[in-house]
């Protein structure tokens, strides 16, 4: 207790904790939030780390801070301590510093998918092959239901998602990835697809709209996961489902560069904990192994209590 207590007795400190309870940040990405020297931030999470108030997750030669669950003192008090930060005096800057850092991931993701979409399918087929795992994902999608398919690229899934569904709609950031997938269904004839332009964090539809939300190779290229996962669930009727089909984690750093990952894939129980914390129950996963010279997938299935 006393450790902890020490931790956050400091302005900066303060600050930092209530920038990482919205996520995960570099060193790097929490200088230009508050205009502090490396050194400077780096000593201030080694101390909140020691505190057990931060955790750190290694992806590459990358480090992401945020905020853990090591400290159970702390545990107690987050509630009514999350509440008080809200008062900090530099807490609006803060969070428009925060704002500005996650729009800067955004827009190089908007940019690079707008630049490569008519060779993403190749480009990322040849690049990072993955196991054959698409039919078992169909398979836990309710026939009949209407479902959302975030980040759909060049709607490579639509028309088989359109098979099983009784409407489908797809959304995506990039114009031209959506002018892609329009080409691609044009011939299909399926008048059951609706395509939408929109963020995967703020998706352009109402409160309990769609029975399952489909999120396939999509969340290792969002900027925030946990507000994706967030937003899906708002989308989501009650008892809907999540079906999420994503890379377990490897060290293949260059996709940041060449295929505009944000995140070498993730742990089952990262991913498990998230769903958790946003509201989805019954969180199924399993792991599809590829052979050499593929990367593993996580297929996962959660319901919107």
């Amino acid at each position: 207790m006393l450790d902890l207590l020490k931790a956050l007795a400091d302005p900066s400190r303060l600050r930092l904790t209530a920038v990482l309870l919205r996520g995960e940040f570099t060193v790097q990405e929490l200088t230009r939030i508050f205009s502090m020297g490396q050194s400077r931030i780096s000593r201030h999470l080694k101390i909140l780390a020691e505190a057990g108030v931060l955790t750190v997750k290694r992806q590459g030669t990358w480090s992401y801070y945020r905020v853990g669950d090591g400290n159970p003192f702390f545990n107690a008090i987050r509630p009514v301590f999350e509440h008080e930060l809200e008062s900090l005096p530099e807490r609006s800057q803060d969070l428009n510093a925060l704002t500005a850092v996650l729009e800067e991931r955004r827009q190089r993701s908007r940019e690079f998918f707008d630049q490569h979409a008519r060779q993403w399918d190749d480009l990322a087929r040849t690049l990072l092959p993955v196991p054959e795992y698409r039919q078992r994902l169909l398979e836990k999608v309710s026939e009949k239901s209407e479902v959302l398919e975030i980040g759909i690229g060049t709607g490579g899934l639509l028309a088989e998602l359109a098979a099983r569904a009784s409407k489908v709609i797809g959304v995506d950031h990039s114009p031209a990835m959506l002018d892609e997938a329009r080409c691609r269904l044009s011939a299909a004839d399926l008048g059951n697809i609706e395509l939408r332009l929109g963020e995967i964090a703020h998706l352009p539809l109402p409160d309990n709209s769609v029975d399952c939300v489909v999120a396939n190779m999509v969340l290792h290229h969002a900027a925030d996961p946990v507000a994706v996962l967030r937003e899906v669930w708002r989308v989501l009727k009650p008892g809907g489902t999540l079906v999420l089909a994503d890379l377990a984690r490897h060290e293949q750093e260059w996709v940041r560069e060449q295929l505009a990952d944000q995140w070498l894939g993730f742990e089952e129980d990262e991913l498990r904990g998230w769903l958790t914390s946003v509201g989805f129950d019954d969180v199924r996963c399993e792991r599809i192994e590829g052979p050499a010279g593929q990367e593993s997938v996580l297929l996962v299935k959660a319901r919107n209590m």
